[in-house]
């Protein structure tokens, strides 16, 4: 190590009151200064004697420290070298589309624990499909997927979700997004010109829909899930929602009101686009079953696997009315022609051998166990937090006490690399109440406990 990286300083403070370690302060500062800027890239950094002595800590704690930062890009580890600050760290941040989602502590409520995706049983069903597959699966085939996975789909839809349909309206394409985009650009170019949107709604699922040329109308959503009533005074030509479990409120639209919204949709000669995002993981009873199966000719269903296995399999289907079929189809093949099929094949077997069903009932032990851990830990270190939406998904909603700022806190939250967001971006109007979106799926008991710890910090700062 040189002499001008041992004689250099760095400013750095510890709190050895605060709840976080220090060698977990240490690093999260560091992380920040560089991700801001105020570290350039190629600054050389003091030796780890040098900053140890700065700090009055142990030297091992932050050779941890530089270690950590090293392994995760941020800086320049040579022997015999001063410490420097990694050029790749400082480059400009990524679009929210393509940001990373490593954080030190990981809140996303939009995120399933993508670790426990069964690779073994994944690969085990891959294989089988690939060996027995005729080698005409391997051409184009029919552009709404794969024959056998449209028809394990829409029995297991039928059996788990009482989804009512036959493998000629099934779709499979890639991913949710895919399935809503397709769905808007066919109403769009029948000549419907808007579409509901549920208030506060995601962000990016509404932009999905005004891409297509579709003009998304915002509808209130409240206790008893989106306000049919102000539906029926916008009167858009579609509306899609959440029914099962609204995102990000966590309500569920209530019988009253799905009868009345399909009766709206009836005599405006509408579509329903049902987002079916996260409805198999209900903790304190069975989900509420799919609206599509009350009124299959005017309710289309959305659905995925990148809340139940991984997102990054890129799997999602679309259940159709009867009379969307045909224009769904050419809109597939005048776009794409016909999805990746050798995927949807493994899938087939995936679902027929019961394999996902199994999945299931271990990642609801697991998302139960760490919700309840999660609940119990803002109760403690956040007491006027109040907790709100059914046990149910991958995410709860916590109010925030009047006099506190949302915008703030998510501001220090950042700050210190938890991974988080608010009802504020997910917002059309001005949110009558303020609050945190916070994930409990894609972290452990203690990472969780961890987290809800530096939040706590990040609440007072922001008060």
């Amino acid at each position: 190590m040189d002499q001008s990286s041992q004689a250099r300083e760095l400013l750095v403070e510890l709190d050895r009151g605060a709840p976080t370690t220090l060698s977990a302060q240490l690093e999260g500062q560091l992380r920040n200064a560089v991700r801001s800027g105020r570290l350039k890239p190629g600054t050389p950094l003091p030796s780890t004697r040098a900053l140890a002595a700065q700090l009055g800590v142990s030297r091992g704690l932050v050779v941890g420290a530089y270690a950590q930062l090293g392994a995760e890009g941020y800086l320049l580890l040579r022997r015999g070298a001063s410490p420097r600050v990694a050029r790749v760290a400082a480059a400009p941040a990524p679009a929210a589309a393509t940001r990373a989602f490593h954080f030190e502590h990981n809140l996303r409520p939009d995120v399933p624990d993508y670790t426990a995706f069964p690779r073994d049983r994944w690969l085990t069903s891959y294989r089988a499909a690939l060996k027995a597959a005729p080698d005409v699966e391997l051409a184009y085939g029919d552009s709404r997927g794969s024959p056998a996975l449209r028809a394990a789909l829409v029995s297991y839809l039928g059996r788990v979700r009482g989804v009512s349909a036959t493998a000629e309206h099934a779709f499979v394409v890639g991913g949710f997004a895919q399935a809503l985009s397709l769905l808007c650009g066919v109403l769009h170019r029948e000549g419907r010109k808007t579409i509901g949107v549920e208030d506060p709604g995601h962000v990016v699922i509404r932009e999905i829909a005004a891409r297509t040329g579709l003009r998304p109308v915002p509808i209130p959503v409240d206790a008893e899930g989106i306000d049919v009533r102000a539906l029926e005074a916008a009167s858009p030509d579609a509306v899609l929602l959440t029914p099962a479990h609204q995102f990000p409120t966590g309500v569920v639209l209530s019988p009253r009101r799905r009868a009345r919204l399909l009766e709206w949709a009836e005599r405006r000669d509408a579509i329903v686009a049902e987002d079916d995002y996260d409805a198999e993981f209900r903790y304190d009873r069975a989900p509420v079953g799919a609206l599509q199966g009350l009124a299959p000719e005017r309710v289309a269903y959305l659905g995925s696997a990148s809340k139940t296995l991984a997102p990054a399999l890129r799997l999602g289907w679309l259940v159709a009315p009867s009379r969307l079929v045909r224009p769904l189809a050419m809109q597939v093949l005048y776009t794409m022609i016909a999805p990746p099929r050798l995927e949807q094949l493994a899938f087939a077997d995936f679902l027929e051998r019961g394999e996902l069903d199994r999945h299931l009932r271990r990642m609801r032990l697991r998302y139960r166990r760490r919700r309840d851990v999660l609940v119990r830990a803002l109760a403690r270190e956040l007491p006027d937090l109040e907790v709100r939406g059914i046990a149910a998904g991958l995410h709860v909603v916590a109010l925030l006490p009047s006099g506190l700022d949302e915008a703030r806190v998510l501001e220090e939250a950042q700050s210190r690399g938890i991974g988080l967001t608010g009802l504020g971006p997910h917002s059309v109007r001005s949110p009558s109440e303020q609050g945190l979106l916070l994930g409990y799926a894609v972290s452990g008991e203690q990472a969780i406990r961890r987290a809800v710890r530096a939040l706590a910090v990040a609440v007072e700062a922001a008060a």
